[in-house]
């Protein structure tokens, strides 16, 4: 359940972040299932899942999670999505916290996260800026055991190659207790996309075909580091400091030549680019915990943040005669530094009430500046060539919520939260922006074990959730490329974006019939009101693509899932457990004529399949995920489709005894490219329409973990 532990010892054993709901747990821990046994819906992938592939990034492990998509759009990373929505839709936190703006969660290892929890309805003491869901990735804390584990990976393929390490250390001791999970990786890569570019004239005849190539190389390096540390103080108050650490370092070249078969090539048909940049973040928090003679827990939290970051692009392109028409390089450099707090008081009453109360509330800067120089190419007079930018982001919440266990077979959540969210940004080549929301969101959720039908339950909830404009869309900064075109506009923020708001209805149907075993039926419904899309337009001298609010959409959720061992269906079965699951997504914006007025790059339909077989030293299984994409009809005049995907995946491992194994795993089995295709469509100049098309080879990837 969601309600509040006892005393310290509760929190000394779970996560010690106030930010993260906490568990009561109904009668011994290992019959508690936190989907069936929770109030509030949500499903928890522990250690042994996250592991169980050898992957190198959580979203590779997500991908595999009934209900998660991951769109990755053709390159490295990749946006995590629920419903088939991703792009601030889906809400994503690290220790009960939104992660960094513009964190890659490509960097993320799974050797440094605990657990992820995936909650499919809002709760008060979380952010409430979940229109699709939430995912809580929760980071490494320290072992109820000693624990020494080193993990040594290489991972190859046609394209990517490259080793990686982990190491886990956790010691527990008299009154203290310390952990450290870390990772490193270094990887390289060299691969070609293309780029089929068309204009097709109103009465039908092509007017315009090419042909991008774009060889691309390039390296990664990233290292993550986890430090916790705990203490248990006298009168059993517990104190904790736990700081995370990501280091990002990427490289690249790409050589971007187009060939024109009908029509004008464009201004520049050659371009080499070349990339270099440097990420440093930085989270860290002290946490104290106390407990009260009545029950009562208090929480509380500090915790400081920062990142810094440098980008340079290089340019060197030239027209179709081979005379050099642009040269020139582009500096960006950004650093974030902010502060929070956050606490929760949390007490059980009489009569089944279990209370919380608290808060969570930060400010965080930004510095930036970009400078751009060519000593060839000629920019529109009203683009400003040095610019800096500060912002300042003020946020604020309050939340209380109460679970009451009315019967033994049915029990209520009641949340209510308030969300403020205050940005100024200023700026030298722009007026300066002020934005504001405030936004009161109830929650309602409820569970109810039907009488005489052991394993049987129905759920219901009801949440107010919104999504906050991001501050890049917000500014009206402009941001101009060398071939400017409908399907390759200059994009510039819109500072009167105000925040979407949904009303959301989830009711779902579980069955569990044995140990580990269930089956549950959903349905969802999200009413989103101004809601975002975006729109192109052209001024007179450059085609612009920018952020409007769109009046009203409405997306649908059907999904079936299912987890069970083999043996509880057929008693001499193997020891082989299935898990299952498929979600059919529908969605329409009302402004947007059909059919296929979805919500842009909203996956229809996805469904995943896996299989895991235990026999003595050897483990090894398997999993299918399709995602089937389509067509989106964005706008009136623009549209957007992405191809079906199947990933196919396999994995080995082989104990040779209780502290050495070796993990062998395959993705991408099929050899599944990917492609995506931006259209737009004008009554003079007719449909532009631009093909991307990324090759994506199978992998190869084999660790050796050691345990001292």
């Amino acid at each position: 359940m969601l309600a509040a532990c006892a005393g310290p010892a509760c929190a000394q054993e779970g996560d010690a972040s106030p930010s993260v709901s906490q568990v009561e747990i109904k009668g011994s821990s290992a019959s508690y299932d936190p989907r069936r046994d929770d109030t509030a819906t949500r499903t928890v992938v522990g250690r042994e899942e996250l592991g169980r592939y050898g992957d190198r990034s959580v979203l590779d492990v997500l991908k595999r999670v009934p209900g998660v998509t991951i769109d990755s759009n053709g390159a490295r990373g990749g946006t995590i999505q629920m419903r088939g929505l991703g792009a601030g839709y889906t809400q994503v936190l690290i220790n009960g916290e939104r992660a960094p703006s513009g964190f890659d969660f490509d960097s993320l290892s799974p050797d440094v996260i605990e657990r992820i929890e995936v909650l499919r309805a809002a709760t008060a003491d979380l952010p409430t800026q979940s229109v699709a869901g939430t995912v809580n990735i929760i980071l490494r804390h320290v072992a109820k055991k000693g624990e020494r584990q080193l993990k040594l990976g290489m991972l190859q393929s046609s394209q990517f190659r490259g080793p990686n390490a982990a190491l886990q250390m956790s010691e527990r001791g008299e009154g203290f207790a310390w952990s450290l999970a870390g990772d490193a990786t270094a990887e390289r890569y060299d691969r070609a996309w293309s780029i089929l570019e068309e204009t097709i004239a109103p009465g039908g005849a092509v007017d315009t075909a090419r042909m991008t190539h774009a060889p691309e190389e390039g390296r990664m390096r990233r290292m993550n580091l986890t430090p916790r540390l705990e203490w248990t103080l006298a009168d059993g108050d517990t104190v904790t400091l736990e700081t995370f650490v990501n280091i990002n370092r990427f490289r690249n070249r790409t050589q971007l030549s187009v060939a024109t078969g009908i029509g004008a090539p464009p201004p520049v048909p050659e371009l080499v680019t070349r990339m270099r940049a440097d990420a440093e973040d930085l989270r860290s928090d002290l946490s104290w915990t106390t407990g009260f003679d009545s029950g009562a827990t208090l929480e509380a939290k500090l915790g400081v943040t920062g990142e810094n970051a440098k980008n340079a692009i290089f340019r060197q392109g030239a027209d179709s005669l081979g005379l050099a028409v642009t040269d020139g390089r582009v500096d960006s450099d950004w650093r974030d530094r902010g502060a929070n707090s956050s606490g929760k008081y949390m007490r059980k009453l009489e009569n089944g009430h279990a209370i919380a109360a608290g808060w969570d509330g930060g400010v965080a800067w930004r510095d930036e500046s970009r400078i751009e120089r060519d000593a060839i190419r000629v920019f529109p007079p009203d683009l400003p060539l040095d610019e800096t930018f500060e912002a300042r982001v003020t946020r604020l919440a309050m939340y209380a919520q109460d679970e009451w266990n009315i019967t033994p077979q049915w029990s209520m959540y009641l949340g209510l939260r308030w969300e403020g969210i205050r940005i100024r940004a200023d700026g030298n080549s722009f007026a300066s922006t002020r934005s504001s929301s405030n936004v009161w969101n109830p929650i309602m959720q409820t569970l109810w074990k039907i009488p005489d039908r052991k394993g049987d339950q129905l759920r219901f909830a009801v949440t107010r959730t919104y999504k906050a404009p991001d501050i890049y869309n917000l500014l009206p900064r402009r941001q101009a490329y060398e071939n400017n075109s409908a399907t390759e506009a200059d994009f510039q923020g819109n500072p009167d974006l105000k925040p979407e708001l949904a009303w959301g209805f989830d009711a779902s149907y579980e069955h569990y019939w044995a140990e580990n075993a269930m089956v549950s039926l959903g349905a969802s419904l999200r009413r989103i009101e101004d809601y975002t899309s975006n729109r192109i337009y052209f001024d007179g001298y450059r085609w612009i693509f920018t952020p409007v609010n769109d009046g009203r959409a409405e997306t649908r959720t059907l999904e079936l899932q299912t987890k069970f061992p083999l043996k509880s269906l057929f008693p001499e079965a193997p020891a082989i457990d299935v898990r299952a699951g498929v979600t059919r997504h529908w969605s329409r914006v009302e402004s947007v004529p059909g059919p296929d007025n979805r919500l842009e790059r909203q996956s229809p339909l996805a469904a995943n399949l896996g299989l895991d077989y235990n026999a003595g030293r050897l483990s090894l299984g398997g999993s299918v995920a399709f995602q089937r994409n389509g067509q989106v009809q964005v706008t009136v005049n623009r549209g957007y489709y992405s191809d079906a995907r199947t990933d196919l995946e396999a994995y080995a491992a082989w104990r040779f005894d209780p502290k050495r194994q070796l993990r062998v795993s395959l993705s991408n089995l099929l050899h599944q490219d990917s492609g995506f295709e931006p259209t737009y469509a004008d009554p003079v100049i007719g449909v532009e329409k631009r093909r991307f098309h990324y090759p994506d080879p199978v992998r190869l990837q084999a660790n050796y973990e050691i345990k001292f």
